[in-house]
């Protein structure tokens, strides 16, 4: 219980129980959030997550226990799965969030009949509720969630779309109680920027499930674990959270390995059949078959995703020569530029409609290009797990959906039963006998990675392979695409995903095209910040001039030469390397050992130090001065 608001409880479930046949999903869970707080749930797919978002949003029920909620709370919801009205438009589904809102403004507006103290309570509702801003805030959320245009009928939009309306719905009255379920599905990188911002600088408190651990890191001030039907709770973030988590899980063992100790010492005396006649002994008899009634920790068990060892690629795996597509008239991207290679994983970011997944098909020789070529190894294989996946029969047991009446998988020189590779995606005996319709979402995903997967090739595709997992099956895909040996190619906007899967990054970016970068997302999106810098710098600087000239030519803009624009476009690698070596140098002159045998080298090596970061500093301004050009000579005309 957070100590700082331990008194202020807004909402409390207490006792919870709740089973699917005879699967447990809730086993006596309790758990009490507080006001401003925001609740990160984790657990596996298929734990309940879901479910126990419903019943605090009062759409479904427990078996047993109860909820009871602060006076007054306005609760906003988010499912996984929501209902919108197919035949309003985008603008009448958001407001319709804040309907009770809107009837109390109509009302105190058309103040007829109603008494002062009538008046007065609707006023400070609706101040409480920010209500008088309420035009302002639609069109805040429509725009940097980009949600479609306010005269689209709903019904037409695609599901991603309708995700964005529905997120932009929920926030919009500004509960007290703000519950989420996946909300940066179908987000942009932007758009999740902001939506994160806009949470922790909210007042009212979040309960929230997500695989974005940038988002669970950033966001929570407490993470919850479902685990086996119970809450543990776990203060800080999702950092804090994995510290705690492996400090609990010690202690369990630690706890369990004494508990059978225990009962391995005890277990002679209980053979021998001692009578239980005396008081000392009827009491460690009693004591015996307590502690052996003990329920052990649930052994966490993980997937073992092995990728089936790809066929050999050859020289040549993917090339795309100057490709470019235009949709209708308008060219959706041009340009494109790219060596795919053997063993490495390639990103691609962007915002949703810039032409990621046309791209993709392009490459798959699914889509001629408009411009360009591309061209395909003789020996690549393209594997592809779309943003649809694959439709599954939810009358099919988990085990006929992926075999399709092949009883083993080929891995490499291995053969495996299709049970034990049901086995690595976490399905017990009984999960694979199961139907795909008593499936939880997850678990539906797990199934499809599994089926899809087992068809090989050595070039992957994957089209937003992330939405819907859960954060373990996310580390083990990770590991798994880290260590395949074949070409695979991601997009997702799961930026620590990116982060930790990505050797280079494709980013479709609106304003400035399609463009090639080394490293992963984060290292793009900090060398992006600091070009950024440099062009905001060089606008609001004046271009060095090296010899006098008239007034008139001042003011004339000028191209840049050929030479300036090759050093402009080796500028980024210059300073990165000229970085490096200053990075390197103040390594070993940190390092206390360094001088034990090397102290006669140390000053020459600081005056060096110095004098490499004076020419990082004289690359810098020499990178504004001709970016200021470039802006300058663009600029003109406008």
């Amino acid at each position: 219980m957070p100590p700082a608001i331990q008194n202020d409880a807004i909402l409390s479930a207490t006792e919870l129980t709740l089973s699917f046949g005879n699967q447990p999903i809730l086993d006596g869970a309790t758990l009490a959030i507080y006001s401003g707080e925001k609740v990160g749930l984790v657990g596996r797919n298929g734990c309940g997550k879901s479910t126990f978002l419903r019943i605090v949003a009062e759409e479904e029920h427990a078996d047993a226990g109860s909820i009871s909620r602060k006076q007054g709370l306005v609760v906003g919801y988010l499912p996984q799965e929501f209902q919108l009205d197919e035949e309003a438009t985008v603008e009448e589904n958001i407001r319709a969030g804040a309907a009770e809102l809107t009837a109390m403004i109509e009302r105190y507006e058309t103040a007829e009949n109603l008494s002062p103290s009538e008046v007065d309570r609707l006023h400070t509702a609706i101040e409480h509720a920010d209500g008088w801003n309420l035009e302002s805030r639609i069109e805040i959320l429509m725009r940097e969630l980009s949600a479609p245009p306010a005269d689209r009928v709903v019904g037409y939009l695609s599901g991603g779309e309708k995700r964005r309306v529905g997120l932009c719905r929920a926030l919009l009255p500004q509960p007290d109680l703000l519950i989420l379920d996946e909300p940066t599905n179908h987000l942009d990188a932007s758009a999740i920027a902001w939506l994160e911002g806009y949470l922790a600088n909210s007042g009212g408190a979040c309960l929230f499930v997500t695989h974005d651990r940038y988002f669970l890191d950033r966001i929570a001030t407490r993470i919850v674990e479902l685990s086996d039907g119970r809450f543990f709770s776990h203060e800080g973030n999702y950092s804090d959270y994995l510290i705690a988590k492996d400090e609990r899980v010690e202690r369990e063992q630690a706890a369990e390995h004494k508990r059978q100790r225990f009962l391995s010492r005890e277990i002679d005396w209980v053979r021998a059949g001692v009578k239980a006649r005396g008081t000392k002994q009827r009491n460690r008899l009693e004591n015996y078959y307590a502690v052996k009634a003990q329920k052990a920790p649930e052994r966490e068990l993980d997937m073992e995703l092995v990728i089936p060892t790809p066929p050999k690629l050859a020289n040549v795996v993917v090339n795309l020569e100057e490709v470019g597509h235009y949709y209708d008239r308008d060219p959706l991207f041009l340009g494109i530029d790219i060596e795919f290679k053997a063993g490495e994983c390639v990103g691609v970011v962007g915002p949703n409609g810039v032409g990621k997944t046309t791209m993709l098909r392009i490459i798959m020789g699914e889509l001629e290009p408009s411009t360009g070529r591309v061209t395909v190894g003789k020996r690549t294989e393209f594997n592809y797990v779309d943003q649809t996946r694959l439709e599954l029969d939810e009358d099919k047991s988990v085990l006929d959906e992926v075999s399709q009446g092949i009883d083993s998988v080929r891995f490499g020189n291995e053969t495996l039963s299709v049970r034990a590779y049901l086995r690595r995606f976490l399905f017990t005996d009984d999960r694979i006998n199961d139907r795909i319709g008593n499936l939880s979402g997850g678990e539906k995903n797990r199934v499809l990675l599994a089926k899809i997967l087992k068809r090989g090739g050595n070039f992957l595709v994957l089209d937003e392979p992330t939405n819907d997992l859960d954060l373990q099956t996310l580390r083990v895909l990770e590991e798994a695409l880290i260590n395949f040996d074949g070409t695979s190619l991601v997009v997702s906007h799961d930026r620590w995903f990116l982060d930790r899967v990505c050797d280079r990054v494709i980013v479709f970016d609106r304003g400035e095209g399609v463009s090639i970068n080394e490293g992963n997302y984060s290292y793009y999106l900090e060398k992006k910040k600091a070009r950024d810098a440099v062009a905001q710098a060089a606008k609001a600087k004046p271009v060095k001039k090296k010899r006098e000239r008239s007034e008139q030519d001042d003011d004339k803009p000028r191209k840049l030469k050929w030479k300036e624009e090759r050093e402009l476009e080796s500028m980024e690698e210059t300073i990165l390397e000229a970085e490096e070596e200053v990075a390197e140098i103040e390594t070993q002159l940190n390092d206390p050992e360094f001088y034990i045998e090397n102290s006669e080298k140390a000053v020459g090596m600081a005056e060096e130090l110095e004098v490499k970061k004076s020419r990082i500093q004289e690359l810098y301004e020499r990178w504004e001065e001709l970016e200021a050009i470039r802006v300058a000579w663009e600029a003109r005309g406008k």
